[in-house]
């Protein structure tokens, strides 16, 4: 079943949802509401307030939501930034009064839960551009971030600009977040300092800044084409001092690696994760989270964003600040929470993750056949067919063998020769032993060949035999 549910959102996010929107030709069908820090929704029984807090892209926000039961504090992603690139604080003093009125829950970011003090300004990422820029002293300046990024981009328009450089951008998402965050107010775009990558060949080295996605190491992103050699534009070489300024996300190191490896292979000049404070974090360290708890002073906790480990370490932060065990919870994905004025309590589990969408299907493709389509992109399938006499057991027809994304059949004619030499076999020794069983036939030919095929080639293609009696 669809909801057209009406959307609210900041500035900047309904923006960015408007572009998005207009792409798939829905515009149209949506309603877009804008909400203001300080604003407030009404939703039935619920009253929605936004409130200010600094995190990587300007307009985050947290939400206190009004209850019968009492007010929850959603932090969403934040940190405490007091010189912030847009000069928006994140508004404690709101945060405070909530606190000292009583805040039931607190739903709070866990993301740098292991890290201790404080995570430092987006301004000292600034003040490292101001100093590694000029070292790449007649070499073309690449540098990777986040799309969503944008006192980061423009902290590296600014430090172009006093070098006399030109700003290229490369990667789909990071044009369409720079265009409508200049378009809107959020960033600072001189005059003619902007070009297409498209012209970056007219331009020496010593006067080109490129800003690409990719800090992730994500296959598909601008700065893993160039490192491999697919980019259409960009041949990285020599002359190229390349920034990856942000940190792996969990998860990403090998494949950020990989990237660095390649771009260092081809003659770049790379720096990296913590090399010069290229990156600071978009999330609250250890004494900001306490900080937080401090004001809030929620009867309930419940850590959110991060994994079980961020979770944990959370939750031991906050009864170390005297909240007491009873009262924190650890959610997983699909966990149900009741809350009233008196208790927390848990509720039956709702479907939660990741839902495969094929063609009109949503959800309705099970495990097993995920199963099956991976082991068929990895491996391939080998379908083996014959057609037998149902009476004598003779072999009317076959085997035949094809073969899909394993092996060409042409190249490979002594493997499929002796699969069919294999298959031949399995049917004349159980109609020999009297199995006139086709299940008990096709499950040895089965197992006999993925033998045959694994001993030959130490790959497992799914194999497929279809046996037809007449």
């Amino acid at each position: 079943m669809k909801y057209n549910i009406p959307v609210y959102g900041t500035k900047l996010t309904i923006g960015l949802i408007k572009s998005k929107l207009e792409e798939h030709k829905i515009l149209d069908k949506v309603k877009l509401n804008e909400i203001k820090p300080k604003g407030k929704v009404t939703l039935g029984a619920f009253e929605v307030e936004a409130i200010h807090v600094n995190h990587s892209i300007p307009d985050a926000l947290a939400l206190a939501i009004t209850t019968p039961a009492g007010v929850i504090l959603q932090t969403g992603d934040f940190k405490i930034d007091t010189t912030p690139i847009d000069g928006e604080v994140i508004d404690l003093s709101r945060i405070a009064r909530l606190g000292e009125k009583g805040i039931l829950c607190l739903l709070s970011d866990s993301t740098n839960a292991q890290r201790p003090g404080f995570t430092p300004s987006e301004r000292t990422v600034g003040e490292s551009f101001e100093r590694l820029f000029p070292k790449a002293d007649g070499k073309r300046l690449i540098v990777a971030t986040f799309a969503s990024n944008i006192h980061r981009v423009q902290q590296i328009i600014d430090v172009a600009e006093s070098l006399g450089r030109k700003v290229a951008l490369s990667g789909r998402s990071l044009e369409n977040v720079v265009a409508t965050a200049a378009e809107l107010g959020y960033l600072r775009v001189p005059e003619n300092i902007l070009i297409s990558i498209d012209q970056i060949s007219r331009y020496p080295n010593d006067k080109l800044v490129i800003i690409t996605t990719g800090s992730q190491g994500e296959p598909m992103s601008a700065l893993y084409r160039m490192a491999f050699s697919e980019h259409r534009r960009v041949e990285i070489g020599s002359g190229d001092y390349v920034i990856i300024s942000a940190t792996p996300i969990p998860g990403n190191e090998k494949t950020v690696g990989k990237v660095v490896d390649e771009l260092l292979k081809r003659g770049a000049e790379v720096v990296y994760e913590r090399m010069y404070d290229v990156h600071v974090s978009g999330h609250a360290c250890q004494e900001e989270l306490k900080l937080m708890l401090s004001l809030t002073k929620p009867k309930y906790f419940i850590p959110v964003h991060g994994e079980q480990k961020h979770l944990q370490k959370h939750a031991a932060l906050a009864e170390s600040m005297g909240i007491s065990p009873k009262n924190i919870f650890i959610a997983d994905n699909g966990k149900q929470i009741e809350l009233t004025k008196r208790k927390m309590t848990q509720a039956p589990d709702v479907p939660a993750g990741q839902v495969f969408v094929d063609g009109y299907g949503v959800g309705d493709v099970g495990n097993a056949v995920i199963r099956e389509r991976k082991r068929l992109a990895e491996d391939g399938l080998m379908i083996i067919s014959a057609v037998i006499e149902r009476e004598t057991g003779k072999i009317v027809s076959g085997p035949d063998v094809i073969s899909r994304g394993f092996v060409f059949v042409r190249d490979s004619e002594k493997l499929i020769g002796e699969a069919k030499l294999v298959a031949q076999i399995v049917i004349d020794e159980c109609i020999h032993d009297g199995f006139i069983d086709w299940g008990v036939i096709r499950n040895r030919m089965r197992d006999d060949i993925s033998r045959l095929l694994y001993d030959r080639t130490k790959r497992s293609p799914m194999v497929l035999p279809i046996i037809t009696s007449v």
